[in-house]
């Protein structure tokens, strides 16, 4: 069966989830560990968990009978892409209006 994989805009749409990946920034942790930290039971918080693994945000590793999730890059790439292609969005617009503003003010 094919594993879905969410979208990471759709991933870090939650704050229950960015809050994940913040406590997981600092060290990673076990599901039981990021659960204490939310007022939802510890099932909520491994579907939040699933979420954030299909969508390539951290991964997962067994650890004797422990589950330790940790940060991945992979994740964030595709949410980077989208940021650096809007900063060049308007890193080009400003350039223009510079251009424009510095040509009104030559006349």
């Amino acid at each position: 069966m094919k594993q879905h994989v969410y979208d990471p805009f759709h991933a870090i749409a939650d704050p229950s989830r960015r809050q994940i990946l913040n406590l997981l920034s600092k060290d990673s942790l076990t599901i039981n560990s990021l659960a204490e930290n939310f007022d939802m039971s510890r099932p909520a918080v491994s579907k939040h968990v699933k979420i954030l693994h299909t969508a390539g945000f951290i991964s997962i590793e067994d650890i004797g009978r422990e589950r330790y999730c940790m940060l991945r890059q992979e994740g964030f790439n595709e949410l980077q892409d989208w940021i650096n292609y809007f900063d060049g969005f308007w890193k080009n617009k400003l350039k223009a209006l510079e251009t424009l503003l510095d040509s009104k003010t030559k006349k």
